[in-house]
């Protein structure tokens, strides 16, 4: 982006084109012959950034990612010869970008604007800041082919940067530099191949439509975590694979794709915030970091490892596709070093608008709601990019991509035309709205389940049967009353209550309950499971003799026992760690087996 031609510095005539006709963010150009699709173009003297949607004859309808107004017929449209491509390379990391990769705070430095200028033409990584550079098993001679790990540089204490050969490349090696500091412009690798010489610095351009290659696409086979004990028990992601985020306004989506960027198992955060609130982006920002990460002992902000992509909805609204894809090329980038990527999309249901208006403007034939009839497939198109995937080039290397999208159907209307695409689409589904969600479940987790919590699935699917159970059961009480239901079923209304109270719910404003470790949502689980099934046991065996065990006999008798299951939550894993808190919930499961012990001796 940041070393686009200027209309002054072309004085062919057969790069340009002129403006015919202006509606909205669409312009038309005559006189554009030799264009291509999804070219880069720039429109006007004021130099807008835009890109070539549709080629008719000598005409060429353009989607501008700027503010239109000014742009008059006659203007000068210069062709760039390049499709729309992003910046890949060090000082990703900790920035934030517009949807076509403008640095937000370089912009704001240079203009002392808190709005983007029309035409500003900014380089998305700093040219001046200098990298120390390791290089790893490679020498002069040595034959290299595209994704091969040539060198290192520390971008910050959080994420090695692995500089990768492009996927295109090939050759052998003429030079490469000596550890040492070097800017992104600094030539570090030399390559030659059928006599041809190819020079390459940190940086890589690629084109945000094309998805980056690798060579093979693998099961996705391990969670991912989020800190959140509703979904990491009931509904569990997997590292590499798509989750909807559907509900109505104010329903808590961006609040969990937030939680998720904070407390994730992911190596790499990419956040896009497409058409939300700009107060959300702020808060991001401001959030973001204050918040850290132990790694090796060492507290580090998380914001080290966070790249954010704002396109707000007071930024022009044809960019929102834009920042869609160049979050997912920036994801794609980190996976191809071998980390696992988590990114963020809040909020689809924005950029199907901006699609929808876009194809209004151009006059195709509407489908459902008004969306063009390809929405379904540009979804698609964008979501299987994620995956877990075995990187090219050597060494061999795993990485994933796991994209979280949220979605707002207007008025939370789950047959949206948005949201029943992207149902189709994606493997898990976290319903947000007045009730609770429900999810598809993931076959890919049972392996690392058995090998690591060989306990928990059994415990998963009691839980969803108690919670069923008592949904059918608050029918008969609203009818009835809740003492003339028999005991095992008043069990079930408690331990239900319980769950939803004590275990779904979680704070996330507090320092103990912010961010739930999968081994204490396990051990929660594990005591609250244990005394249904204890308590259960206790009325059925005793339900024949003289010494009934009622739940009113158990409730009175276990107080402490119940205060203690209802307080696990405030156990906080970072004081207490996590061998206190597993010896204080094995003692609490003991206390309770003595606890029914005794009360049925």
């Amino acid at each position: 982006m940041s070393n686009l031609k200027k209309i002054s510095d072309e004085d062919r005539e057969s790069k340009f084109g002129y403006v015919f006709a202006v509606s909205g963010p669409v312009v038309t150009a005559e006189r554009m012959s030799g264009s291509a699709m999804y070219e880069l173009v720039r429109v006007g003297y004021y130099e807008l950034v835009g890109e070539i949607i549709r080629l008719e004859g000598d005409m060429a309808t353009i989607q501008v990612y700027e503010e239109t107004s000014g742009v008059t017929v006659g203007d000068p449209v210069l062709r760039t010869g390049k499709p729309l491509s992003v910046e890949l390379g060090p000082g990703i990391m900790g920035s934030i970008f517009d949807g076509i990769q403008r640095p937000l705070k370089d912009i704001n430095e240079m203009t002392s604007s808190i709005y983007i200028p029309k035409g500003i033409n900014v380089p998305c990584l700093s040219r001046t800041q200098s990298w120390s550079f390791n290089p790893l098993n490679v020498k002069a001679g040595s034959h290299i082919t595209g994704g091969d790990l040539y060198g290192i540089v520390h971008e910050n204490t959080l994420v090695k940067h692995k500089l990768l050969v492009p996927p295109r490349a090939k050759g052998t090696v003429k030079y490469i530099a000596p550890s040492g500091n070097y800017t992104v412009d600094d030539v570090i690798l030399e390559t030659e191949f059928d006599g041809e010489v190819s020079k390459f610095t940190m940086l890589q351009v690629w084109p945000v439509r094309q998805p980056r290659p690798v060579t093979e696409k693998l099961p996705a086979n391990h969670p991912l975590l989020t800190g959140q004990r509703v979904l990491d028990s009931l509904f569990p992601c997997v590292q590499g694979g798509t989750t909807a985020i559907p509900g109505a306004f104010g329903c808590g989506k961006t609040v969990i794709s937030q939680s998720l960027s904070k407390y994730s198992n992911s190596d790499v955060i990419v956040y896009v915030g497409c058409g939300e609130r700009g107060n959300e982006m702020s808060e991001v920002l401001r959030d973001f970091p204050e918040l850290s990460v132990e790694i090796d002992g060492v507290t580090e902000s998380i914001m080290k490892r966070t790249a954010l992509v704002a396109n707000t909805s007071n930024m022009p609204v044809a960019a929102r596709e834009a920042s869609i894809y160049t979050g997912i090329t920036l994801s794609e980038y980190f996976r191809d070093m071998g980390y696992n990527v988590s990114m963020m999309a809040d909020s689809t249901s924005r950029w199907a608008e901006a699609l929808r208006e876009i194809s209004g403007r151009l006059a195709e034939m509407p489908a459902d709601s008004g969306y063009p009839a390809y929405l379904g497939a540009r979804l698609a198109s964008f979501y299987e990019r994620a995956g877990r995937v075995k990187c090219l080039g050597n060494p061999e290397r795993e990485g994933s991509v796991s994209i979280v999208g949220a979605v707002s159907p207007p008025g939370g209307d789950f047959s949206d035309p948005v949201t029943s695409a992207t149902l189709g689409i994606v493997q898990v589904f976290l319903g947000f709205g007045q009730e609770a969600g429900t999810a598809k479940y993931m076959r890919a987790l049972e392996d690392f389940y058995d090998k690591n919590f060989p306990e928990f699935v059994p415990m998963r699917t009691k839980v969803k049967e108690i919670l069923q159970e008592e949904e059918d059961l608050s029918e008969i009480v609203q009818l009835v009353g809740k003492a003339s239901l028999a005991e095992t079923d008043k069990i079930t209304l408690e331990v239900a209550k319980l769950l939803k109270d004590d275990f779904l719910q979680q704070n996330s404003y507090s320092a103990y309950d912010r961010f739930c470790p999968f081994y204490k949502t396990v051990g929660m689980l594990k005591n609250m499971i244990g005394f249904y099934d204890m308590a259960r046991h206790a009325v059925e065996t005793t339900a024949q003799s003289e010494n009934k065990i009622t739940w009113n006999v158990i409730r009175d008798s276990m107080g402490n026992i119940l205060y203690q299951l209802s307080s696990m939550k405030f156990k906080d894993p970072v004081k207490d760690g996590e061998p206190k808190i597993k010896a204080d919930f094995d003692q609490l499961y003991e206390d309770m087996q003595q606890a029914f012990r005794n009360l049925e001796d």
